[in-house]
């Protein structure tokens, strides 16, 4: 084989490789296009996704703050309910001292 003729094998060698790489590219560009349809579609899904998304951090943020609110409250039921046991309890220690005393002098 001479120059001549490999040179020629090697053009002809290459331009396929190349038709054939051009006429797959075609193919996957063929059977991936995406249509007009297709766009609205996914544009309308994005925006569900969108308001979705929104509507969950408002749920959040609801329920973070009605928790915010209900530990105060607790904390604050939890003070009351310790001043009024102390309350009580001095109460009782004084009702005590007052039965004592009356019961002594009788």
């Amino acid at each position: 084989m001479d120059r001549i003729n490999f040179v020629i094998v090697t053009a002809i060698i290459l331009f396929v490789a190349f038709g054939l790489g051009w006429f797959t590219n075609w193919l996957v560009h063929r059977f991936t296009r995406v249509r007009q349809q297709d766009l609205g579609e996914l544009d309308r899904m994005a925006q569900a996704l969108h308001e979705a998304e929104l509507i969950r951090d408002q749920a959040i943020e609801y329920v973070e703050t009605r928790e915010r609110d209900l530990t105060a409250r607790l904390s604050q039921t939890e003070a009351e309910l310790a001043a009024a046991m102390d309350g009580l309890r001095e109460a009782r220690a004084e009702a005590a001292h007052y039965r004592a005393q009356v019961q002594g002098s009788e």
